[in-house]
């Protein structure tokens, strides 16, 4: 892909739900810094995430037909119904960190200071970047079934009653696991071979950031085209708390009631259930899915703005 044109426009998408004041910071920054460098841009200010989707798929057509980018304001769960929009286009796409964790903006090197992020995409250029996909939708930084997806449903709950803050999703996390019960019975298929699991969660990710900060060891294999796989053993409520401490400590990687590996494609689904859909969090994102569950490397990139020379190849 070639490099960005100074005259190429941007179809900025900017949800609002996170918090009005934030967004009317982000909003002003974006109006300011486009005027001053003359480029020409379109604001599109979502206050319904129910209408994200349809907005993106919006904003990619108009970014096609006349040449432009598409650009997203949110969190790593917005940047994800955005991405999905875009992946299946040529269309490059431009995020403006707006949200909690970031992992995605902060592994890629763009700013979390709006400004600063907003000032890059005038000079940056499309990269490589790999998708990973379960069930055909893209996640850029995790995908997990279990355990997790009802610790994100927790986190939520308590951000709505005291703010969202890193402490506060803490403490819904250890809430969470001190609540575990359940154990997942999987049936995982990989390279042709078959494996029968038990675990309170299987973990598939995408970002090395949060790999590295977690201190799992296969966080570079990244960078050669692999998602990484974790499942805890079935553990009791004592252990489940040591592994989070660890993950918190950066040292889950060594801990020896936890099993990962490497995939380019990974098939699984719960053995013994007669309903076939699971709940699934995708970059932070809850949703039903159809079993069985199909982990992949897509084989499309998503061609992001940042800076550096382009690159060829997903990294």
């Amino acid at each position: 892909m070639s490099a960005i044109q100074p005259e190429m426009p941007f179809f900025i998408i900017l949800n609002a739900a996170s918090g009005h004041r934030e967004s009317d910071v982000t909003r002003a920054i974006i109006a300011r810094v486009m005027q001053e460098a003359g480029r020409e841009h379109h604001l599109r200010l979502v206050e319904d995430p129910a209408d994200l989707a349809e907005v993106a798929r919006t904003a990619v057509l108009d970014a096609n037909h006349v040449g432009g980018a598409v650009v997203v304001a949110g969190g790593d769960g917005t940047i994800n119904t955005v991405a999905n929009a875009v992946l299946a286009s040529a269309c490059p796409l431009g995020v403006l960190p707006h949200g909690t964790f970031n992992y995605f903006g902060r592994t890629h090197g763009i700013p979390e200071d709006p400004e600063q992020a907003v000032r890059m995409l005038l000079t940056a250029t499309p990269h490589a970047v790999q998708v990973g996909l379960v069930n055909d939708r893209a996640f850029l930084v995790n995908a997990s079934l279990g355990l997790y997806p009802r610790l994100l449903e927790d986190r939520e709950a308590w951000k709505k009653q005291y703010g969202r803050s890193r402490l506060v999703a803490l403490w819904a996390g250890l809430a969470s696991v001190l609540r575990a019960r359940r154990q997942l019975r999987l049936r995982l298929e990989k390279d042709g071979e078959v494996a029968g699991w038990r675990t309170p969660t299987l973990f598939v990710g995408n970002n090395r950031l949060q790999l590295e900060q977690i201190g799992m060891p296969e966080a570079p294999a990244l960078d050669q085209g692999f998602l990484v796989a974790i499942a805890p053993h079935p553990v009791g409520t004592l252990s489940l708390l040591w592994l989070a401490l660890r993950g918190a400590l950066g040292s889950l990687g060594d801990a020896k009631h936890v099993r990962s590996f490497l995939l380019r494609e990974l098939e699984v689904m719960r053995a013994g259930r007669r309903t076939r859909t699971i709940k699934v969090a995708v970059d932070g994102e809850i949703m039903q899915m159809a079993e069985p569950l199909r982990f992949r490397v897509s084989p499309q990139p998503l061609y992001l703005l940042k800076n550096g020379a382009p690159a060829g190849e997903a990294a």
